[in-house]
């Protein structure tokens, strides 16, 4: 009797033993499954979340900027006013080729171009006279803000009435040779591909440019819709060889501005990018 109890109770407990591993594994496995889905569904939360943020940066101008700047016509003034995120003013800029800020305007079809650099009028706002005709027109703040991030965008604006310029096309150049106040420049890029390290070099025809803006010459690139927004240095030395990269093929505007016993002329080149 005696035996036959003992091996009853250890048959017993083998039992609960064996009960309570497998539901041991069980519920393991049953944690392991949720735990991956919950990973799952956040993989594609984030993943979603992702896209839809670039969908709404790419719709939104200077979405990457903590530094937005707004232009206003009053008469023969342009005013920039540059505000942060929470719109308090921005004064803290760095002078980059001794100004605080370079100005580019480019009329609608391209073919007006002015370099300005307006001066502080107070603190997050400035100003320059301009003598620019009736049209559309499309401005590029170019400033380095002190601990902010700021992405150069376009402005549209408009002086007087508006002009219909929908049918106008960029053209490339067939000869990259102009003479522009009596000095001949040529622009000779090494490629014209993109996605490449191109250095566009310029011929001076023999002449020797003055220091404008602290050097040898400044070149601005833009697409031909007036997007896409470059402002190149040369390197450094005694020649005037400036270097970029185009992401993207398409029609391109360069403007190359050298100065000459004392005055800045800019020499405009169209090329296409394959």
């Amino acid at each position: 009797m005696k035996k036959w109890t003992l091996s009853a109770l250890a048959y017993l407990l083998v039992v609960v033993i064996g009960y309570y591993a497998i539901s041991t594994i069980n519920n393991k496995a049953e944690v392991s499954s949720a735990s991956k889905n919950m990973h799952e569904e956040h993989s594609n939360s984030t993943h979603a979340g992702k896209k839809e943020t670039h969908n709404d940066h790419e719709a939104e101008p200077n979405t990457n900027s903590e530094v937005q700047t707004t232009l206003k016509i009053e008469q023969q003034e342009i005013m920039i006013n540059i505000k942060d995120q929470q719109e308090k003013p921005v004064s803290d800029i760095k002078i980059n080729h001794e100004k605080l800020m370079h100005l580019i305007v480019v009329s609608a079809d391209l073919s007006t171009y002015q370099h300005l650099h307006p001066e502080v009028k107070e603190p997050g706002v400035f100003t320059v006279p301009h003598s620019l005709e009736e049209g559309e027109y499309k401005a590029f703040v170019d400033i380095k803000p002190k601990n902010l991030a700021y992405e150069v965008k376009p402005i549209p604006f408009q002086i007087g009435e508006s002009h219909d310029l929908s049918s106008h096309s960029l053209q490339p150049d067939s000869n990259l040779t102009k003479e522009i106040d009596g000095h001949q420049v040529t622009l000779n890029p090494s490629s014209l591909n993109v996605n490449q390290e191109i250095q566009l070099s310029f011929d001076l025809n023999g002449e020797t440019p003055e220091p404008y803006l602290g050097a040898l010459g400044h070149v601005v690139i833009l697409d031909e819709k007036a997007e896409q927004y470059v402002h190149v240095h040369p390197q450094e030395g005694e020649k005037p060889v400036f270097e970029t990269k185009f992401t993207e093929p398409g029609i391109y505007k360069i403007w190359a501005e050298f100065k000459f016993n004392g005055n800045v002329s800019v020499f405009p080149f169209v090329v296409e990018i394959k």
